[in-house]
């Protein structure tokens, strides 16, 4: 044999070994899972618990806090794979609108999710339009306190606003201010609106109820979706089945978030110890069958 093909025979040996291990060593590592969310107290305790559960399965997870509109563009555009806050048919009915023809809708992961305007049961007013009387909106200082604007809550509440024709300002912000304007208001016995959700901690902190809504502006109550990019199941079917398979109740999401509400928590250890001390559901959703 030549000495130019020995050499040219031992390259390619070497080459294909070299292949052969990096590909052994990419099939070792763990298949990444991104987990897109926004940053609600019981969007943030599903996700971690999603996390928890593919953690647990042998997958690395990113998570990413994003607006709402982010989160639906970031999963129609591949950038992430899964979302398990897809609140439906109302609170985000535009975002999904816009990607559903991008995305795998796997069901819901919640089955009911109420929303509306909050007040502590102490105020004298009942219903939405009540808000539109001159005397109540002086009491609560002409404004209906918020969250982030670019929250499917917060378009709905513009809505209603319009639609009861109420004088009040719609003011922006976070969960953690909307809730902080309510504690305070609450210490001090003094009348608020803020916007609200079910499942969320508030609810079990306070005495809290919802003004009604004669004409069902808000709609009817959400249910709670998990939504995966399109390519995902071609991809990693185990991951799509585990995904669709997991189900977290209001009760299950309330205790992650007072977890997460004490000092110094953090909410990724928070949901990690749910799932270690729920092992026959998690059992469950890691034996579902991939399709």
């Amino acid at each position: 044999m030549q000495l130019r093909s020995f050499i040219k025979l031992m390259s390619v040996g070497a080459l294909a070994a070299a292949l052969s291990v990096t590909s052994v060593s990419a099939s070792a590592a763990p298949k990444t899972i991104r987990l897109g969310y926004v940053e609600w107290d019981s969007c943030v305790a599903a996700t971690n618990i999603t996390k928890a559960v593919l953690e647990k399965a042998g997958y690395k997870v990113q998570t990413m806090a994003v607006s709402a509109a982010l989160m639906f563009e970031g999963l129609a555009n591949d950038d992430l794979d899964a979302i398990m806050c897809a609140w439906l048919p109302t609170t985000h009915a535009d975002y999904y609108a816009k990607t559903k023809d991008r995305v795998v809708n796997l069901g819901s992961n919640m089955a009911r999710a109420d929303l509306g305007l909050a007040v502590p049961d102490y105020v004298n007013f009942k219903t939405i339009p009540d808000l539109a009387k001159a005397s109540v909106s002086k009491e609560i200082g002409g404004r209906i306190v918020g969250i982030d604007p670019g929250a499917g809550l917060m378009r709905l509440t513009e809505k209603v606003i319009e639609h009861y024709k109420l004088p009040e300002k719609l003011v922006d912000g976070t969960d953690a201010t909307m809730t902080a304007v309510l504690a305070d208001a609450i210490r001090q016995h003094k009348p608020v609106v803020v916007t609200s959700w079910q499942p969320h901690w508030m609810w079990s902190t306070w005495k809290l109820r919802y003004l009604q809504d004669p004409d069902d502006v808000y709609g009817k109550p959400d249910h709670i979706d998990t939504l995966v990019r399109k390519g995902l199941k071609a991809a990693d079917p185990k991951a799509t089945a585990i995904l669709g398979a997991i189900q977290i109740d209001g009760a299950d999401r309330g205790a992650v978030m007072a977890a997460d509400r004490k000092e110094g928590a953090n909410p990724s250890k928070d949901a990690a110890q749910w799932v270690v001390e729920h092992p026959k559901r998690v059992a469950k959703w890691l034996a579902a069958p991939a399709g």
